[in-house]
């Protein structure tokens, strides 16, 4: 029988659980192929809050990936179905278990808004990547102009403040000057419905994403 689990890990355990399920992956078209083409091949790959895999198997092959998660169980099948070294860690807390200036790639798709003190994560996330490492990831991207109006109208739902994990909420301009403290932007791109993808203005476009897209070169 399973150990029940309690705090931080099983608040995860519990969302994964009843709100994820096995394999899940949102937006994986876009995220998995951003994701590949900018790491690459021939690379050392730190992967955090890689959860169970699904989105970590686009860029596995021809990498050597290190996955880190809160989830036991999810780290697990990780592990068992991809085959990458993983360890099990609150990243809220020390990296002791992660060598600095070790990493090619460290990926956050989906991560930071999870976790208190972005800026300190980003941090820690320059410390381990090797002298012109990136870092690659999605974000949700709360103050979408969509998600104003439903706000506005008194509702959360459709919006990222519907996911009760989620204590940190970006608009995109805020979030790049977050990321630049620590790196140099090379890219950030939005991921937009159907119904916006007929925007042509570029600062418009990014103020009706769904979710964002970018790329970060770690400062010298």
């Amino acid at each position: 029988m399973e150990r029940k689990m309690t705090g931080i890990e099983g608040i995860y355990r519990r969302h994964h659980q009843t709100r994820r399920g096995e394999g899940f992956l949102t937006l994986g078209e876009e995220r998995g192929s951003f994701l590949k083409k900018h790491i690459g091949i021939g690379k050392s790959v730190l992967d955090i809050g890689c959860r169970d895999g699904a989105l970590t198997a686009w860029y596995r092959e021809g990498n050597d990936v290190w996955g880190v998660d809160v989830d036991r169980v999810a780290l697990a099948r990780a592990e068992e179905k991809l085959g990458i070294q993983t360890s099990h860690s609150d990243l809220n807390g020390p990296w002791e278990e992660i060598p600095r200036g070790y990493f090619d790639a460290v990926v956050a798709a989906e991560l930071l808004e999870h976790l208190y003190y972005p800026e300190v994560v980003l941090e820690k996330i320059a410390a381990v990547l090797k002298p012109g490492g990136i870092l690659v990831g999605s974000i949700p991207h709360a103050f979408s102009m969509q998600n104003r109006l439903r706000l506005a109208l008194g509702t959360k739902r459709g919006t990222p403040l519907s996911d009760p994990t989620h204590i940190n909420h970006f608009w995109w301009r805020e979030f790049k000057t977050l990321l630049e403290n620590e790196f140099i932007v090379e890219e950030m791109r939005p991921i937009l419905s159907k119904k916006f993808s007929w925007i042509p203005l570029p600062a418009v476009r990014m103020s009706f994403a769904h979710s964002l897209l970018f790329v970060a070169v770690k400062r010298p």
